[in-house]
């Protein structure tokens, strides 16, 4: 693999900061995305429309973000990358600005637009930029501070937009994202150096690599894997709300225990190394846990169990993953790494759109069973595309 590090450009202490500005703005960037999921009730109502049609404010935020992960190294390649990481970082504030003060579902979308701008872009730079400013060995201690932020945005961001929105409404919870943003961008501004472009050719089109049949069935198994689960976790709180009957301070609760249980998934799966008994297991596990909840919805305890499997198994799924691809396309991890950021925002926006257009018509259970039947799939593609690669991957 042909690095891209440059003794010349700063120092080491230097550069750890510049990772760590990323880690931060990453972090943002998440839990914007993922706190609409505790504030869906409060959201429909202050804005006088359906959960179902709130929940596309993370569909549209996905939406975008895969146009722009396909698009942005083509459209970016003579640009600096540090004006490119810090751009992305100033539309996140801008995406906080219009979601705060949004007056009606129209300029909500435009905000959650905005958000995913943000996302696609930053995510698709951020592994090259790693790359440009460590050394090889120390690449992958950037890339894992990069996907702490992720974990502790993901762990904490519903819990905290449930507790937030009881306290200071859910635009409040929504307009913490700016300082935070700000900070971010001050960060990268001073710790980022110049960063110009390569002069390398950039691949115009990443889709060329679904050609390759164990990346077109792993990417598949990956579309139905996140949007069989947005499907259930997006309308987890209309659920519980009404169906487990549960209350504020018992929801943060709730998913709380759904971060930190996937924290602990995440850690259980970086020591496992039958890489794709994980790929195979992890979705069917989920989807019998979808099942059990739906059958066991009503009862608080049993469901608070279920959903904490399904934190452990959820969060972890990423990881196995991501190891997959690094074994799939060592030489193209770059554009791999696009091809799956597009692929899970599309998963994330099918399954948030779908299941909210099930709980709009025929209620909860079916977005939940939709969810678990894209689950099953996802890991009987799984097994295909072990059966495709398994003289070349242990």
């Amino acid at each position: 693999m042909e690095t891209t590090y440059d003794t010349r450009i700063l120092d080491d202490r230097t550069a750890w900061g510049a990772v760590l500005s990323m880690a931060l703005c990453v972090a943002v960037l998440i839990a914007s995305e993922f706190m609409p999921v505790s504030l869906l009730s409060p959201i429909a109502v202050d804005l006088g429309i359906s959960e179902g049609r709130t929940g596309q404010a993370i569909s549209i935020s996905g939406a975008f973000a895969v146009v722009t992960s396909l698009l942005v190294a083509g459209l970016t390649r003579r640009i600096d990358r540090k004006l490119v990481v810090t751009g992305f970082t100033v539309l996140l504030i801008v995406s906080g600005l219009a979601t705060t003060f949004a007056p009606n579902f129209a300029l909500l979308m435009v905000g959650r637009a905005l958000l995913g701008v943000a996302i696609g872009g930053f995510w698709s730079m951020s592994t090259s930029i790693v790359m440009r400013l460590v050394s090889e060995d120390r690449v992958p201690k950037g890339l894992a501070m990069l996907n702490a932020g992720n974990a502790i945005a993901a762990t904490i961001a519903a819990p905290l937009g449930s507790f937030l929105g009881a306290y200071i409404g859910w635009r409040g919870a929504f307009f913490l994202v700016v300082p935070l943003g700000l900070l971010a961008l001050v960060w990268q501004w001073i710790s980022l150096p110049p960063l110009p472009p390569r002069g390398r050719r950039v691949s115009g089109n990443v889709l060329a690599l679904l050609a390759r049949r164990p990346v077109a069935l792993g990417m598949a198994s990956i579309l139905f894997l996140f949007m069989g689960q947005f499907a259930l976790f997006t309308y987890l709180r209309p659920f519980l709300e009404s169906v487990t009957g549960v209350g504020i301070s018992a929801l943060s609760a709730m998913l709380l225990v759904i971060g930190l249980a996937g924290v602990a998934g995440t850690w259980c799966i970086g020591q496992h190394t039958r890489l794709f008994s994980i790929l195979i297991v992890i979705p069917l596990v989920m989807s019998i846990l979808a099942v059990a909840v739906i059958a066991l919805g009503s009862a608080p305890v049993p469901v608070a169990l279920l959903l904490l499997a399904w934190g452990f198994f959820g969060t972890a799924a990423p990881v196995a993953w991501g190891t997959w691809l690094s074994r799939t396309l060592p030489d193209d991890a770059e554009a791999g790494g696009g091809l799956q950021v597009a692929t899970i925002q599309l998963a994330i926006t099918g399954g948030a759109a779908i299941g909210g257009t099930l709980f709009d018509a025929i209620g909860w259970w079916g977005a939940f069973a939709f969810g678990a039947a894209l689950l099953c799939g996802s890991s009987l593609l799984a097994l295909v595309a072990w059966r495709t690669t398994r003289r070349a991957l242990p």
